[in-house]
């Protein structure tokens, strides 16, 4: 893939930028992208702190709100892999554009529907298009800017974005709950036409890319196990884990993904070259934001419910008490890629597992009348230090030692992970806590939080096994060490 250069010659995607100081250009291309990450998860994290009020406004259950979560973790988890490597294939800039254009008309369509399936569907075709935006945005990062210190600074400040986003989305949403839920879906718009128009202007034009064919079959096989996955996760705590059409689209998903592999080793230009999966650090990075994704779109899920509906707190009131969390992401920018340049990606990653793990475990404390400053702060703090350190350092890890055309399938590899890991964690929490709802309104807040106590169990169980399994590494380099010293 190649580029056209900028009259002042500085280098941008396909001539990756390395230079110390840069462009003004270079700066703005870095800012839409970070922008529209950061919509990406202000928009999954705002509409959660609206769901007891949309609920409420168009008579939805606990397991049709969970859709409204889900709808977009479907189109997103489902088509990721096909958005990055479609961006290798038919051009960044293109594919980037026309999908943050699409994510704008959902948006704008999401904040006018009255009908709960239909607002599903806008929220499934925003996740559609972040399935695009999210890898193809991250695949112009690391294309513009050569590895080392130059990309963990630009991926630093870039997913930093993308956290602040998660955890700013709480805030967000309060405000906009506390207007009407429609301003949730209403807020985004013209903050993507801004970086639609931006993005026109400052990302170069680039070419499809030369070689090759594309793999058609490869791409249907892939997108439809992933779908199937994703809808078969968030839709099984309905039907049942064991239900036989849960059980027989399991199987067709194996079936998919089996033909999928067996295309992918007899094409000659594969979607996916298989023997990336070889890397290790890739893999544990895939690993690692499963965990942290999971858990965390789980526990926003309850934590929405059990202050809104337990505590009967007002969704900024909500909003307020969750700013640290955002604040600490924020913050961080700054100085997350040099510090990931000191101390590398693998302790990063340990240390913000850790934070999470710890995070969960001190909230399963939290009863009726918590006291803010001892029960839900110091949650909402070693969250916002668990996701400064660990989501820059896990799409570092990612990308580290992949090859320019193959760095949209890097991204789209770890994204995928993120999303079907929300989604089986988020299902499988749904799950746990659901009760009948028309008993849950005369129940008492003691009997509802006892219903929510399990899942907060089981979202502190997904971060501690994430966290042994990012420190498993580190801890046999350590003993090799100590042997090769002995």
């Amino acid at each position: 893939m190649t580029t056209t250069a900028l009259p002042d010659s500085r280098t941008l995607p396909g001539a990756p930028a390395d230079q110390h100081r840069w462009s003004a250009r270079l700066w703005g291309i870095l800012a839409v992208l970070s922008l529209v990450l950061f919509l990406d998860g202000l928009d999954v994290s705002m509409v959660g702190v609206a769901l007891p009020s949309i609920g409420s406004a168009l008579s939805l259950s606990t397991s049709s709100l969970q859709w409204i979560v889900s709808g977009y973790v479907l189109g997103y988890g489902g088509l990721l892999l096909l958005g990055g490597r479609t961006a290798d294939l038919l051009g960044r800039r293109r594919v980037f554009l026309i999908a943050l254009a699409v994510f704008a008309v959902a948006s704008l369509l999401g904040g006018m529907v009255d009908s709960g399936p239909l607002l599903i569907a806008t929220r499934f075709i925003k996740g559609v298009s972040a399935a695009f935006t999210a890898p193809t945005g991250l695949s112009i990062i690391t294309t513009t800017f050569a590895e080392g210190k130059a990309r963990n600074k630009a991926l630093s400040i870039y997913t930093v974005f993308g956290a602040s986003g998660y955890s700013s989305g709480l805030i967000f949403g309060g405000l906009m709950t506390g207007i009407g839920w429609r301003w949730t879906f209403l807020m985004p718009v013209p903050v993507a036409i801004i970086a639609l128009v931006a993005g026109l202007s400052l990302i170069p034009r680039d070419r499809a890319a030369s070689e090759g064919g594309h793999d058609i079959l490869g791409a249907l096989t892939s997108t439809a196990a992933m779908l199937l996955l994703v809808y078969d996760l968030v839709s099984a705590p309905n039907r049942g884990w064991t239900a036989p059409v849960t059980l027989a689209l399991f199987g067709v998903v194996v079936l998919l993904l089996a033909a999928f592999v067996l295309v992918e080793r007899r094409v000659r230009h594969p979607l996916i070259r298989l023997g990336i999966l070889r890397k290790g650090t890739l893999v544990r990075a895939n690993l690692a934001i499963v965990a942290l994704f999971g858990s965390y779109t789980a526990f926003q899920f309850i934590v929405t419910l059990y202050l809104q509906s337990v505590l009967g707190w007002k969704p900024i009131t909500m909003a307020l008490a969750l700013l640290p969390t955002g604040l600490l992401v924020a913050l961080s920018a700054p100085f997350a890629g040099t510090m990931i340049d000191r101390f590398g990606t693998a302790r990063f990653i340990v240390g913000g597992m850790i934070a999470m793990t710890v995070g969960y475990l001190l909230f399963l404390r939290v009863d009726t009348h918590p006291v803010y400053v001892l029960a839900i702060l110091p949650t909402a703090l070693l969250l916002g230090v668990g996701f400064a350190l660990g989501f820059p350092s896990i799409n570092v890890q990612a990308t580290a030692g992949v090859e320019n055309d193959e760095q949209g399938l890097a991204a789209g590899l770890v994204q995928t992970a993120g999303q079907v890991g929300a989604a089986l964690v988020l299902a499988i929490t749904t799950a746990i806590i659901s009760s009948d709802d028309a008993r849950s309104a005369v129940r008492s807040p003691a009997a509802v939080l006892a219903d929510y106590r399990p899942g907060l169990i089981f979202v502190t169980a997904v971060a501690l096994g994430g966290l042994v399994i990012t420190l498993a590494p580190l801890l046999v380099r350590r003993a090799a060490r100590q042997d090769a010293l002995d």
